[in-house]
């Protein structure tokens, strides 16, 4: 009878799919995550000595690594399989430490769960990446130290339950100072001139713009401005001055990186980060799709590396001559360059299979999971395919001392397009002014003075697709951070998603300006980018991770000295008095938000929540609507809870009856 082997990996799923394709000689287990970390309750690191974590057992996997100890009694190999990056290392390294260290174990790494990949996997396994477990080390005694001294100051300077974060708080003062540009933004008036022309012989209207006066930008601040060039144009001939046609290709994007995904499935799915990235988790662990049992769907979706095996290049190529004609493919392969510090052992997100269409899978996945998983499909395939071709015709119109212009522009070769088509908004808009045959001296008849008012607008609020563009291009966090980070800020109430949009809260924004007070060179951009790069370069080999850390810290204590001393807390009293003692009424935050505290606490330890000042719809009910908040944000119930269970996950508009408004509870 053979050994029996044991391989380790993360999640259930995921041994699930890695199970049936090793077979009867290997048992697949879960640690379900990090079992060891440093303590939840201290610092967990000796400063004084080498910044060495001291970690321990996370007290509810206790259970979960008594279960691993008693798999460790086999006679085969253990082989830790958990997910290709540094997080990964250190959950098998951890564990290899505290429970493998007197067996033979072995690490193995593949970016895709196919049989294929795996079997290649354990072929050829390999040592502990040293360097990797350094930068990861690094990271998260960095993020420790940070967060541990950083977050008793905001509860001593605003309010209890807060927390600070190396990247999380300089991705809230992206978010606070895009909101501060936008609320100083001073609308500017300006004017456009269109005019609806037509051909002599022809009853075909089509739109042109005033782009030049004297060979000069127009400048119209007003409609008096604005009349008196109308008045002026009327009478007069406009004549084509000149026909330009150009042919231009439009490229293919690359294949999905882990932000790129994030960005792509928001503006076109509207799928949160964390809403992405979750089902991003289902389709590569592995999906029951029939006679072929649970499979991997796609590759491991935390890279930041365009980079495409070979065969999966082969495959692509094949389906593309196959589905759509030699015309459709490239004389070679298209590579994509990679980003500073790219991983490039990883892969990009695609498909596994690229013959396994997602028309294939539609009763298999969910309506998410399709979703997903056909723009990953779609945007490989389309990376590995010619550009489309269009041809662009504008046309210059002279009339007296005036310029206007009009462009068309029409698709003569699909290319990429063909799998990944232009959304329906971008189609019309290149559509929308198809211009009519025309030949240069030829006189047109002005139907229409269309002029019309703008106003310069303000920068548009983050969104998840652009505040992970903004925290990509500045180099702040890893790909398996930006998600973790949207969630933070959100669960903390420093910022809202309104409309797919977010807008800081008034605690975001105190929060944001004591760090910024306190700590500018934590809180900046160019900073915490370069802490980015040093990581990364200890795993590159190039800094040790105590350099990294002792270089970090000198500076941060003196700052944090600093505001030990000087930071006070922030009392805001109210009007209101304590209904117990008479003392004042003042705001605090806590954990479930802002609610008025007697100013004589601890003495007086009255409290209660601030009401919207709305009264609850509930029929029968006297109570006001109270915001409270949960891990899925804000929503609203009643004060007089729980004698009133009301909940709703917006304020009623009023007149509105209580059923309409009533909202599932955010827990």
């Amino acid at each position: 009878m053979s050994k029996k082997n044991l391989v380790l990996v993360e999640s259930p799923a995921k041994a699930k799919t890695i199970g049936r394709i090793l077979g009867k000689s290997y048992k697949v287990v879960s640690s379900m995550g990090h079992v060891i970390d440093l303590p939840k309750t201290k610092l967990g690191v000796d400063i004084e000595h080498d910044f060495t974590p001291q970690y321990i057992v996370i007290s509810t996997r206790r259970k979960i690594l008594s279960e691993l100890k008693k798999e460790a009694k086999i006679e085969g190999t253990i082989y830790i399989a958990t997910d290709p990056d540094r997080e990964g290392e250190a959950i098998g390294w951890h564990i290899k430490e505290r429970i493998y260290k007197d067996n033979p174990v072995q690490r193995v790494i593949f970016h895709e769960i196919t049989p294929t990949a795996i079997k290649e996997a354990f072929k050829h396994p390999r040592d502990f990446d040293v360097n990797m477990l350094e930068a990861q080390a690094g990271r998260r005694i960095l993020d420790r130290i940070v967060g541990y001294f950083l977050s008793p100051l905001l509860w001593k300077k605003i309010g209890g339950g807060l927390s600070a974060g190396r990247v999380q708080s300089v991705a809230l003062r992206l978010i606070v100072e895009r909101q501060r540009q936008i609320d100083s933004f001073t609308p500017k008036e300006y004017w456009e001139i269109e005019v609806k022309l037509k051909k002599i012989d022809s009853e075909e209207l089509f739109t042109v713009k005033l782009i030049r006066i004297d060979g000069k930008d127009p400048q119209l601040d007003n409609d008096s401005q604005t009349n008196i060039l109308v008045a002026d144009l009327q009478g007069k001939k406009f004549i084509v001055a000149e026909i330009k046609e150009s042919s231009k290709n439009r490229f293919p994007d690359p294949p999905f990186i882990t932000s790129t995904l994030q960005q792509e499935a928001y503006n076109k799915l509207r799928f949160t980060a964390s809403k992405t990235m979750f089902l991003a988790q289902q389709l590569y662990e592995g999906v029951d799709v029939g006679e072929e049992g649970t499979v991997g769907l796609i590759t491991y979706m935390r890279t930041d590396s365009t980079q495409v095996s070979q065969e999966a290049l082969k495959e692509a190529r094949a389906v593309i001559g196959q589905k759509f004609g030699a015309e459709y493919l490239p004389e070679t392969p298209h590579v994509y360059k990679n980003k500073k510090h790219a991983q490039e052992a990883h892969e990009a997100v695609r498909p596994t299979l690229i013959s396994r269409e997602p028309e294939s899978l539609i009763n298999f996945l969910s309506s998410d999971q399709y979703k997903l998983y056909e723009l990953i499909y779609r945007r490989f395939l389309a990376s590995q395919m010619n550009p489309a071709r269009y041809l662009n015709t504008t046309a210059f119109i002279r009339v007296d001392r005036y310029d206007f212009s009009a462009s068309s522009s029409k698709q003569v070769f699909a290319g990429f397009q063909a799998v990944y088509p232009l959304t329906p908004e971008q189609q019309e808009q290149k559509e929308k002014n198809i211009l009519p045959a025309l030949s240069e001296a030829e006189e047109l008849i002005p139907v229409e003075f269309l002029p019309s008012q703008h106003f310069t607008k303000p920068p548009p609020r983050y969104t998840d697709s652009s505040i992970v563009k903004a925290l990509e291009e500045a180099g702040i966090g890893r790909p398996s951070t930006y998600a973790p980070i949207i969630n933070t800020l959100v669960y903390r109430d420093y910022i809202r998603r309104e409309k797919g949009a977010f807008s800081p809260t008034e605690l975001g924004i105190k929060v944001c300006d004591m760090l910024v007070e306190y700590f500018p060179k934590i809180m900046d951009v160019n900073f915490t980018a370069l802490l980015e790069d040093e990581l990364d370069e200890i795993e590159e080999g190039k800094f040790t991770r105590q350099k990294v850390l002792a270089d970090f810290y000198a500076p941060f204590k003196e700052s944090l000295d600093f505001a030990q001393e000087n930071i006070k807390k922030e009392i805001l009293i109210t009007d209101e008095v304590c209904k117990e003692c008479g003392k004042p009424m003042i705001i605090k935050w806590g954990r479930k938000g802002k609610f008025l505290s007697c100013s004589a606490f601890p003495e007086c330890k009255h409290a209660r929540s601030i009401t919207t000042g709305i009264k609850c719809p509930k029929e029968g009910c006297t109570g006001e609507l109270i915001e409270r908040r949960s891990r899925r944000g804000s929503f609203y119930g009643c004060s007089a809870y729980p004698k009133c269970t009301y909940i709703a996950n917006s304020l009623p508009s009023e007149g509105t009856k209580n059923e309409d408004q009533a909202g599932e509870a955010v827990s």
